[in-house]
């Protein structure tokens, strides 16, 4: 095992740094912001004029909720795959996939509070205290607006050293994201465990960082 460990660091090791001309990043950068806003914008208006199936406010929890995990995924993934295809120039993506996750998570709150629980405060506050399931996603949601608020180049200055450690929240974010999943399912479990499972493997890509983040 080790031996095939070495193989693979001396194969990353010899390879070349990838570059792509800086048109092509901005187009992948607007095609993101394009498809996550298109197609958040078209899901709430099949909703609001009653073109989807069955219950609206829970398809638009379900959409908002499982593309938040998608897009903190695709977040989480830029970093191990930049540096194993040494192309840096990935890492400019990265910021826009976590933007929309936490725009996605926001909406999920919004949508909860609106229209499942129709601005009821005191049955929001109840809710989150006696539903452990609800109580992880808030922690979830919350994280990740915390990191939308700090994303901005001049906040990110004034915070300075703190703000990587705010961003290192995201960890626990993620995970918190699929155990909500998980608890809030009553069948089919099986779905938000393999969410878990591709969470915890991202998370153990990371797993020299993060021990650091203990020391």
């Amino acid at each position: 095992m080790k031996s095939i460990s070495k193989l693979s660091h001396i194969g990353v090791a010899n390879r070349k740094p990838l570059r792509v001309n800086k048109a092509f990043i901005f187009a992948f950068r607007v095609s993101i912001h394009l498809i996550s806003a298109i197609w958040l914008g078209i899901v709430y208006y099949q909703a609001l004029s009653g073109h989807l199936e069955g219950d609206p406010v829970q398809y638009l929890l379900d959409f908002s909720g499982i593309g938040t995990l998608h897009l903190l995924f695709a977040s989480l993934l830029i970093s191990p795959l930049a540096q194993w295809m040494k192309f840096q120039q990935l890492m400019r993506i990265r910021k826009t996939f976590g933007v929309y996750a936490a725009l996605y998570a926001l909406f999920h709150v919004w949508v909860f509070i609106a229209y499942e629980l129709q601005f009821e405060w005191l049955l929001i506050a109840s809710e989150i205290i006696e539903r452990p399931y609800i109580t992880v996603g808030a922690l979830a949601a919350l994280i990740l607006i915390a990191l939308l608020a700090s994303s901005f180049e001049k906040i990110k200055k004034k915070m300075g050293s703190k703000w990587q450690k705010l961003h290192n929240f995201v960890y626990i974010a993620v995970i918190a994201g699929c155990i909500h999943y998980l608890w809030s399912v009553k069948s089919n479990w099986y779905e938000p465990a393999i969410y878990l499972s591709i969470a915890t493997l991202l998370l153990l890509i990371r797993r020299k960082k993060i021990k650091n983040l203990f020391k």
